[in-house]
């Protein structure tokens, strides 16, 4: 049966000539996006294989050379230097496996055939490559570490002015380690930070993975957020919403004053300017705060009295017309 050519530029998404920066940048992106730890669809083990086996052969300079001399005609070439494609190829492969598994783990019959699993199955030591060439088994490649995720906490007071936290991540293969991160301020709900180089160790002399911590903004007892701006629900006495009046209004800033228009109806939002989240280029969102007018209770007397000729001077007002 034939071997199906492996279009590893594409499995990518990167031109062919790409960077090796680039084809990194690539492969960690796509790798993050269906590890099979994060990604639970059916697919993603499956397209994982296919981005490692990809990032195998064009991270290292000598198997990118090779596949691409010999490109989408390699079937072809090999027969001209005495290769049988699809058939018992005596090749080796001498790189480093699957960098979250074993030598052999998730290759496919392409990459086998092309970098040289031994006719009987196992990885030799030395053997012939697609060229006829002795070849000799490599020293394996260094490899970056392992992203690691943890979540922080932090409360919207933190959030509005930035603050500095204490959090613990598991590294894979080493013991947990405590890291102080900067919360910038204006940080939202689920943003993530990165801490460079502050991951799972690298192999065989390679750097260090990341940390990515995700932001956990907790729910205040006062304040909504709506993006960059806040909202906030404002209780204002019956003659205050009558008459108007200056009323406080508490923010992440501190007090501020407010003028309440005279006859301001329940449910009236106004805008503070400026008294919301900081944004991340410069300049605050604004805070919203609606109106609930509270009616008083336990009335006396004399206050029964002003309330029955207010409803004496204007019983010809309905209220609720707009209903009938």
């Amino acid at each position: 049966m034939p071997v199906e050519y492996k279009d590893y530029y594409k499995t990518l998404g990167v031109p062919k000539n790409a960077s090796a920066d680039d084809i990194k940048k690539a492969y960690r992106k796509l790798a993050r996006q269906h590890h099979p730890d994060v990604n639970k669809k059916p697919e993603a083990e499956r397209r994982f294989k296919e981005i490692n086996e990809a990032n195998e052969v064009l991270s290292d300079p000598e198997k990118r050379k090779r596949y691409d001399t010999i490109g989408p005609d390699w079937e072809r070439y090999a027969q001209g230097m005495g290769g049988q494609p699809g058939g018992n190829f005596h090749y080796v492969y001498t790189g480093p496996g699957d960098p979250f598994g074993d030598a052999e783990a998730g290759f496919s019959d392409f990459f086998r055939t092309l970098f040289g699993q031994a006719a009987n199955g196992g990885f030799a030591d030395q053997a012939e490559d697609l060229f006829g060439r002795a070849r000799s088994r490599t020293r394996a490649r260094a490899r970056p570490g392992e992203d690691v995720e943890a979540e922080v906490d932090v409360t919207l007071p933190e959030a509005y002015k930035g603050s500095e936290k204490i959090v613990q991540v598991s590294r894979p293969g080493e013991g947990p380690k405590r890291l102080t991160v900067k919360i910038p301020p204006g940080v939202r709900d689920g943003q993530r930070i990165r801490l460079a180089r502050q991951g799972g160790a690298g192999a065989n002399g390679g750097p260090p993975g990341d940390a990515y911590l995700r932001v956990r903004v907790k729910p205040h007892p006062v304040f909504t957020r709506d993006g960059d701006d806040l909202r906030i629900e404002l209780p204002v006495a019956l003659h205050e919403a009558l008459l108007g009046g200056e009323v406080t209004v508490p923010t992440l800033k501190g007090k501020v004053s407010l003028r309440i228009p005279p006859e301001t109806q329940n449910g009236r939002t106004i805008r503070l300017a400026g008294q919301g989240m900081p944004r991340p280029n410069g300049g605050h969102g604004d805070l919203y705060a609606t109106l609930k007018v509270v009616l008083p209770t336990k009335l006396n007397e004399k206050e029964r009295e002003l309330a029955r000729q207010i409803a004496d001077s204007r019983s010809a007002e309905n209220v609720r017309s707009h209903l009938l």
